[in-house]
């Protein structure tokens, strides 16, 4: 009898041993650095764990873990109509992070659910108001008036939209093959705008240079005109010059010479003869010719005094 009781005894402690430690085991929660846990007791809200170790009264509280990184939610494509009544296919990311997990847990049911409807609709209305070539080419517009509305939107769920990148926006086929045709003439256009741009800058710096060569030809031809003359004039002067010192020496030994008449009439004669020998036939003597013929007679007179007297 006593032996059924101590083991009755050891195996009620053993019973209330292994309640107390399922108890202490699921007491103790643990909140990772990433998220925060929603304490509810009896259904109702009761405080917020920051990550570490943490004690909860078991079956009484209740704990939610609320991961606090940021995260992703995939836009599915859907088809837009632009402005310009082209339908285009476009989809998106939008990249949130929780900023309250109070009222990201009872604000909204299912988040990923709301933000994807939610990115949607304003994806339709943001791009509808576009045209086709503007929604193509805006996709930071775009992506900024996105991210602004859900941010707006999510703020009462507890939530801050970080950014929205849209992965694709694509028209259909044949837009886009008449896109791709007018880039094309675009591009020859351009090319052939560039050609003759090319060939007008060459025309011009070809021009430019037959006009610079001229100039220079120009240029050093007046300045060897220029060099020949300054040399004929130097040559001109010099002899100039030498001829008026010749003269100079001429009429210096003339006066130093002190000559008579008679030898000034004969140099005359023999000037004279010099200029009959010349090829015209006609010799004009000067008004001044008496006065020298009055000396040559006087000459022929000396002569004939000083003849020899015969016998």
């Amino acid at each position: 009898m006593l032996l059924n009781q101590g083991v009755t005894a050891v195996l009620f402690g053993s019973i209330v041993i292994l309640v107390l430690l399922v108890y202490a085991i699921a007491a103790i929660r643990i909140v990772r650095p990433y998220e925060k846990g929603i304490v509810e007791r009896f259904g109702k809200y009761q405080r917020t764990f920051d990550s570490g170790l943490h004690f909860i009264i078991p079956f009484v509280d209740r704990i939610t873990k609320v991961d606090m990184r940021e995260n992703v939610v995939d836009v599915p494509p859907q088809e837009v109509i632009t402005s310009d009544n082209v339908v285009v296919t476009v989809d998106a990311v939008v990249y949130y992070e929780a900023t309250d997990p109070v009222k990201l847990m009872y604000n909204v049911a299912n988040f990923y659910m709301a933000a994807t409807k939610l990115a949607q609709t304003n994806l339709r209305n943001v791009i509808g108001e576009m045209q086709l070539d503007e929604s193509l080419t805006s996709r930071e517009k775009i992506n900024a008036a996105l991210r602004q509305i859900l941010d707006d939107a999510t703020d009462k769920w507890g939530v801050r939209i970080v950014r929205v990148e849209l992965q694709r926006i694509e028209p259909p086929i044949d837009v886009t093959e008449a896109m791709h045709r007018q880039m094309k003439a675009e591009r020859e256009r351009r090319a052939v705008i560039l050609e003759a741009d090319g060939d007008k800058q060459a025309k011009i710096a070809r021009a430019e240079g037959s006009k610079q060569a001229a100039i220079l030809e120009a240029e050093g031809r007046a300045q060897a005109i220029k060099e020949v003359a300054e040399a004929d004039k130097f040559e001109k002067l010099t002899v100039a010059e030498g001829e008026a010192l010749a003269i100079k020496s001429v009429f210096s030994a003339i006066h130093e010479g002190d000559p008579t008449n008679d030898l000034i009439a004969i140099r005359y004669l023999e000037s004279l003869k010099a200029i009959a020998e010349g090829e015209a036939n006609k010799v004009f003597l000067p008004m001044e010719v008496s006065g020298i013929l009055g000396s040559i007679g006087g000459v022929a007179e000396l002569f004939k005094d000083r003849q020899p007297t015969e016998g």
